[in-house]
């Protein structure tokens, strides 16, 4: 709508995402309840250049597997309401740990930036990051910052900005599974594409559905299910 894009933040607990959120927001933001759950919903403003960017600070999990009331709410999200960018926040100190995270939103929508936490921190420690390096491997913009100093708050905003417009075409990394997955993969995405109709990721539906995730096909039958009951 007009100049404003929602930019969804997720993370591991602990990665400094709400502090982030803090920082770029200040005291434009207010707190609630998602829809139906106990979960705290955190949303604010930001200003850049001629646009406002309504931040919506997502619950801190481990994984998008929807074990957890935290988990679905920040699944959902990303997959159902279309964020027009996802930051995914990382903590410098944790990558190894931190990446899964950010592998399984990369499968889940294009418009990513990986978002490198606390890299003051980790340059004390001796950890020397490459993130141009990560940014050709992973497809999509990686960015270093330190939310506490607020360092790289320009870079990130400038990257949400030509997001948006187009300037950035983010192509993420596909994850390859052994032969036997991507066999049974390419089997069920046809019919999975006819189900969602494009609106969501054929392969990641895919996948979730070979794992036996029940409530996303719930979730699937529930909002394309009113869809098709409203026309």
């Amino acid at each position: 709508m007009g100049n404003s894009y929602r930019v969804a933040l997720a993370g591991n607990p602990n990665t400094g995402k709400s502090t982030l959120f803090n920082a770029l927001t200040g005291l434009r933001q207010h707190t609630g309840n998602w829809a139906g759950k106990t979960v705290s919903l955190a949303q604010g403003n930001v200003q850049h250049k001629d646009k406002t960017f309504n931040l919506i600070d997502l619950p801190g999990t481990y994984s998008l597997f929807s074990n957890s009331s935290d988990e679905e709410v920040a699944r959902n999200y990303i997959v159902f309401e279309k964020p027009d960018v996802t930051v995914v926040v990382l903590d410098a100190t944790s990558l190894e740990r931190n990446f899964n995270l950010a592998l399984q939103v990369l499968e889940m929508t294009k418009n990513v930036i990986i978002c490198i936490n606390l890299i003051d921190v980790a340059e004390k420690q001796g950890i020397n990051i490459n993130e141009r390096i990560l940014t050709n491997r992973l497809g999509v913009p990686v960015i270093k910052i330190s939310a506490r100093n607020k360092k790289g708050f320009p870079m990130l905003l400038d990257t949400i900005d030509r997001i948006v417009t187009g300037a950035i075409e983010c192509q993420p990394v596909q994850t390859t599974y052994p032969d036997e997955i991507e066999e049974k993969i390419k089997k069920i995405e046809p019919k999975v594409s006819e189900l969602i109709e494009n609106q969501l990721s054929a392969r990641w539906v895919s996948l979730r559905l070979l794992d036996g995730d029940e409530n996303l096909l719930n979730e699937i039958n529930k909002r394309f299910g009113q869809k098709e009951r409203a026309q």
